[in-house]
């Protein structure tokens, strides 16, 4: 199987890493962590090279792109340690929008795509335990009344996808549908902090609020389940970039890092566990493509494989972020070197969008009388 990119995803890479590098470094990002851990002039960075519109179709104003330059693209902003949520805005709300009715399609996407409008998903609740058919938050006569936990960029979004119930208990898999709130709504109410890693969230209360209608409850539950696929995709990708750097930084430490007159690189034992940490990326690097490519299956194919995905990726977040952190010593926790918020990249990505022992589950309970090797 060919698993070279073409040479327009290279070139996407590319002007990707160019703008990273130029308006994103480190001290760059120490600076926006310290601003609240959201950048409008990122954001409109990111606009100005066309990446809002990636997953929005040609016919309003995006690129139309695949799965594959999603993940391209996820890779770099993982190597720059990019908070903006990207994945959310450019990827995963265009993907509910585009179950929407053609007008709110029409009405919304061109704005994502020209970085005008910044949607966000806004799932979870306390108490799910990453359980999409979870879901307390009412609605009533198109209004809303509830709470959501950890949205990215609350306080920064214009407008919010939110599942709420229309029928049957907290639990149930029918009677979900997907409405559009915008912040400025009545009965709105924010509580924005940050995260670990520096990156901006906050929790989304609804009181009797007016939303708009994007998905009935007959597929409600069925397009979010895609779009939380997409968001770990997503995750996946920029996972592999975040340790592709981090690993590259370890061996430059180790490489200068003496200890008995000799680089520390040259000790038998350390190279091992660097050798270790190199399977590790590889094992989640073959399960991010894995990912990006499976979202076009059929539900159950689908989501078997992004638990799977997911699961490795969680893993080899882990062994990478410690021994990465082990292998440089006590300046691997300071948070003055790059390494550390590497490691508080990855563990915080390790918790979204189901964490591995959620997946694990998953996983298991999808298998099928087929899946052992004795079959």
């Amino acid at each position: 199987m060919d698993f070279d990119f073409t040479d327009d995803q290279e070139s996407l890479r590319d002007a990707v890493r160019r703008w990273v590098a130029k308006d994103y470094d480190f001290s760059q990002r120490q600076n926006i962590v310290r601003a609240g851990g959201f950048s409008r002039e990122a954001w409109d960075g990111m606009a100005g090279l066309g990446l809002l519109g990636l997953a929005v179709p040609e016919a309003h104003g995006g690129m139309g792109l695949g799965s594959v330059d999603a993940m391209v693209v996820m890779e770099e902003l993982g190597r720059g340690l990019v908070m903006e949520p990207f994945a959310q805005a450019g990827l995963i709300a265009p993907t509910l929008l585009g179950h929407a009715p053609e007008a709110i399609q029409a009405q919304w996407l061109p704005r994502i795509a020209g970085g005008e409008a910044l949607i966000v998903l806004a799932q979870q609740e306390r108490g799910a335990r990453y359980c999409l058919s979870h879901v307390g938050t009412s609605a009533v006569d198109g209004k809303l009344s509830g709470t959501k936990n950890l949205v990215a960029a609350v306080d920064q979004a214009d407008a919010f996808i939110v599942p709420a119930r229309v029928r049957g208990d907290v639990k149930a898999a029918d009677g979900i549908a997907l409405y559009l709130v915008e912040r400025q709504a009545a009965g709105v109410r924010l509580h924005p902090y940050s995260l670990q890693d520096g990156s901006r969230a906050g929790d989304l209360s609804l009181n009797d609020t007016p939303a708009t209608l994007l998905v009935g409850p007959e597929r409600g539950l069925a397009v979010l389940e895609l779009a939380v696929d997409v968001g770990i995709a997503a995750l996946c990708a920029e996972g592999v970039g975040a340790m592709e750097k981090l690993l590259s930084v370890t061996a430059d430490y180790m490489n200068q890092r003496k200890q008995f007159g000799v680089a520390i690189s040259s000790f038998q034992a350390l190279r091992h566990r660097i050798a270790d940490v190199k399977m590790q990326l590889e094992l989640a690097r073959s399960m991010s493509y894995f990912a990006s490519l499976k979202l076009g299956e059929e539900p159950a194919a689908r989501r078997r494989a992004l638990a799977q995905a997911k699961l490795q990726l969680g893993q080899s977040m882990r062994f990478v972020g410690q021994q990465c952190t082990q292998l440089h010593g006590g300046i691997g926790v300071t948070d003055e070197y790059i390494s550390s918020h590497y490691f508080k990249r990855l563990t915080v990505m390790e918790m979204q969008f189901g964490d591995s022992l959620h997946q694990l589950g998953e996983v298991s309970a999808r298998m099928t009388e087929k899946a052992g090797v004795f079959v």
